[in-house]
């Protein structure tokens, strides 16, 4: 298979905190999240163990308005994307650090209002390729957050 490859995560998990919504100079929303998913498994004793495993996923444009709005801290909620490792040189230590992270491109809400995902009310899913108008919004007079290329995720 030299030719083909895939890089594509899905994700069904619980959020961790509010979503952290910034916009970059230019005016482009992205969010950061952090999704736990759980197993369940016997250990060699028989016993039953639960391990949570914490996944970063940062969101682009109306994928991000979105998960800001409608995303709540415990809310379920289903993730597509893919795959994307970072660097950076950390000035204090003088070593290079690396992040991997889901970049999303579908999201789904699976709490309904009541369960810690916020009120959700017709709001059920959104595909960042057809579902909302991806364009890039107008850039705001004041963005709510701003944050510098260093904060940016890629």
């Amino acid at each position: 298979m030299a030719g083909k490859s895939l890089n594509r995560v899905q994700l069904i998990g619980n959020l961790g905190k509010d979503p952290e919504v910034k916009y970059t100079p230019s005016g482009t929303p992205v969010a950061k999240l952090t999704i736990a998913t759980n197993e369940r498994f016997k250990d060699k004793g028989g016993e039953w163990q639960d391990r949570t495993e914490w996944h970063n996923v940062v969101l682009w444009q109306r994928l991000a308005e979105i998960a800001g709005e409608y995303l709540k801290k415990g809310g379920k909620v289903y993730i597509e994307g893919r795959l994307q490792t970072r660097s950076w040189d950390d000035p204090k230590t003088n070593t290079k650090k690396y992040m991997t992270e889901v970049v999303g491109s579908d999201l789904i809400l699976l709490s309904g209002r009541g369960d810690g995902g916020g009120g959700g009310g017709d709001f059920g899913g959104a595909r960042s390729s057809n579902s909302f108008d991806q364009r890039t919004p107008e850039p705001e007079m004041s963005p709510a957050s701003p944050i510098s290329d260093e904060d940016i995720p890629f």
